[in-house]
C-alpha cells in the first residue's frame, strides 16, 4: 500500500473512495473557484501544456478518469477535437456541475458522463484511444489497481496522460511551498468550501504522492512503456505520458 492510500478525507472506518465521494460531492459547489484560487490560476497553463502533449497521436475516443466538474473533459474537446469523450467519476455531485457546463457550451453531443470507479471499470477491453487523469489519480484508493484497470481498457498503442500535483524538492520552493500547503490552503479551502477536512486531506496526499521516477517506475509495473514525465512550475505539479 502506498502512503497517500492510508489517508482518507475524514475520520472513520469507511473505504477511501466512500470518504473521497462525500468530499467531494461537499465540496462541489466551490471546486472549480478553489482550484483556480489556490493555484493563481497557473493550473490552467498546466493543463493546456498537459493536453498538447496528446496532439501529436490524435485520439479519437478519450476517456477522462476523475473528471469532476469537466474542465480538463471540455478542454481535451475543444483542443484535439475527439469524436467523443467520456467523463467518469464517483461524485454524481461534482459531475453534476460538469454536465451543467458542457450543456452550456454545446459539447454535450461529444462528452458524456458516467459514474465510474476507477479500480473497477465497466467498459471493454481496448476501449480508448487515450485516458487521462488530471489532479485525482492520488485519490485513488488502490493505485495499483486503477492503473491497471486504465491499462486493460486502453487500446495497444493508447495513451495514458496524467496530471498531478507534487510537492517542489529544492530550496526555497520546498520549504516555501510546505508553508503554504499546511497553513494556507486549509484555510482558504475551510472558508470557501465550508469542508473543515476536504484541504487539509488534499495537500497531504500531494506530500505522500510518489513523484517522478518512483510513479514512472509504478505505471510500468502496470503495464505501460515509454513513460515519460515534466515537472511543472519548481515541481508543485507534474505530468507522465505513458504508452500502452
Amino acid at each position: 500500500m502506498y502512503e497517500q492510500e492510508k489517508i482518507k478525507p475524514y475520520e472513520g472506518n469507511g473505504h477511501k473512495s466512500e470518504q473521497v465521494e462525500q468530499m467531494f460531492d461537499n465540496i462541489a459547489h466551490s471546486y472549480d473557484l478553489l482550484n483556480h484560487c489556490l493555484s493563481l490560476g497557473i493550473d490552467k497553463r498546466w493543463r493546456r501544456t498537459a493536453i498538447d502533449a496528446l496532439r501529436p497521436y490524435h485520439p479519437q475516443h478519450i476517456l477522462d478518469i476523475a473528471t469532476g466538474t469537466g474542465d480538463f473533459a471540455i478542454l481535451s474537446a475543444k483542443r484535439l477535437q475527439p469524436q467523443s469523450i467520456v467523463g467518469a467519476d464517483i461524485s454524481e455531485g461534482m459531475m453534476a456541475i460538469g454536465k451543467d457546463k458542457v450543456k452550456e457550451i454545446g459539447l454535450d453531443n461529444i462528452i458524456r458522463f458516467q459514474r465510474e470507479d476507477c479500480t473497477d471499470l465497466t467498459f471493454p477491453d481496448n476501449s480508448f484511444d487515450a485516458v487521462t487523469v488530471a489532479y485525482g489519480v492520488r485519490n485513488f484508493e488502490s493505485l495499483d489497481t486503477g492503473l491497471k484497470e486504465i491499462c486493460r481498457v486502453l487500446k495497444t498503442g493508447g495513451h495514458l496522460l496524467i496530471v498531478e500535483l507534487s510537492s517542489p524538492r529544492r530550496f526555497p520552493m520546498k520549504q516555501l511551498f510546505a508553508l503554504y500547503a499546511k497553513i494556507i490552503m486549509p484555510t482558504i479551502g475551510k472558508i470557501i468550501s465550508k469542508d473543515n477536512s476536504a484541504y487539509t486531506y488534499l495537500p497531504a496526499t500531494m506530500a505522500a504522492f510518489p513523484q517522478g521516477e518512483v510513479m514512472e517506475g509504478i505505471l510500468k509495473k502496470a503495464g505501460f512503456s515509454d513513460v515519460r514525465f515534466k515537472r511543472f512550475t519548481f515541481g508543485i505539479s507534474t505530468m507522465y505520458l505513458a504508452t500502452k
